[in-house]
């Protein structure tokens, strides 16, 4: 017969792990938004600065393939928890950048909609993937044809949260380039949205992956490390790179082993 003492046992277990798992991914929230609060930013959309932040030389100059991937924090509410994410290329000896981003308005896939380096919503962009010369060459057609063949590019389709979104849109194509070894940052909201509940290898190849529509899951592998996913939002530990990654702040720790896009010239 159970004492109240052995039946209190597992129910304070039980809550202490429950409130655990809301201090570690609400917690993070809690100090972005106030973070946000303190620097302050454009009150709008149309008051916000999308310029070029004159990061990418001119196209003509450098005949070499190259890809990238980049990430600006967004605007408004939003900017406490996410990223917005999106692909820039040029084929060898192209003469001008062709970016796409996923926007929730309209035909959701825009091309060439802002400057290929722009700040997103007043911020400067970070650059997570930086593919150069055969490398680029030979990931442009699996980009072109993960862009062509994307499940979600009509009127309506965008879904602010779990996904579709621009960093679903991001995710899928970094899908189809393995090889690169890159995955979007923790608080790309929406990069590990699927249609189904999933169960197989990481987007990278490296790892394992759990998840039930990018809702909740969990991850264990090189290029990811270990990330536990609770409502879209990610904590966990990047080990190839050690640091942490937090709801919000994205990842902390020592510098990524990522190439920087190359000065204006």
């Amino acid at each position: 017969m159970d004492t109240p003492l052995a039946t209190s046992r597992p129910r304070n277990r039980w809550k202490t792990i429950v409130l655990s798992i809301l201090a570690l991914f609400l917690l993070p929230i809690a100090a972005r938004a106030v973070l946000l609060a303190y620097e302050g930013g454009p009150g709008s959309w149309h008051t916000a600065d999308w310029s070029s932040t004159g990061s990418l030389p001119n196209p003509g100059s450098e005949p070499a393939a190259r890809v990238l991937v980049m990430s600006g924090r967004t605007g408004g509410w939003k900017g406490v928890f996410s990223v917005h994410s999106w692909v820039v290329f040029k084929p060898e000896n192209g003469r001008s950048w062709r970016r796409y981003d996923v926007v929730g308005w309209g035909t959701p896939v825009r091309v060439n909609g802002w400057a290929p380096d722009a700040l997103w919503f007043g911020n400067r962009p970070e650059v997570v993937l930086d593919l150069h010369g055969d490398e680029a060459a030979s990931a442009i057609p699996k980009i072109e044809a993960a862009i062509k063949s994307y499940g979600y590019a009509n009127a309506g389709d965008y879904r602010i949260w779990p996904g579709p979104n621009s960093n679903t849109f991001v995710a899928t194509v970094l899908r189809a380039i393995p090889e690169a070894g890159t995955i979007l940052p923790a608080n790309a909201v929406g990069r590990d949205f699927r249609p189904f509940p999933y169960l197989g290898l990481s987007d990278s190849g490296t790892g394992i992956e759990a998840s039930l529509w990018g809702v909740v899951g969990i991850k264990l592998g090189w290029v990811e490390g270990v990330e536990m996913n609770f409502l879209g939002l990610v904590a966990g530990i990047d080990v190839r790179n050690p640091g942490v990654k937090l709801p919000g702040f994205g990842r902390i720790g020592l510098p990524e082993q990522t190439a920087t896009a190359a000065p204006a010239r």
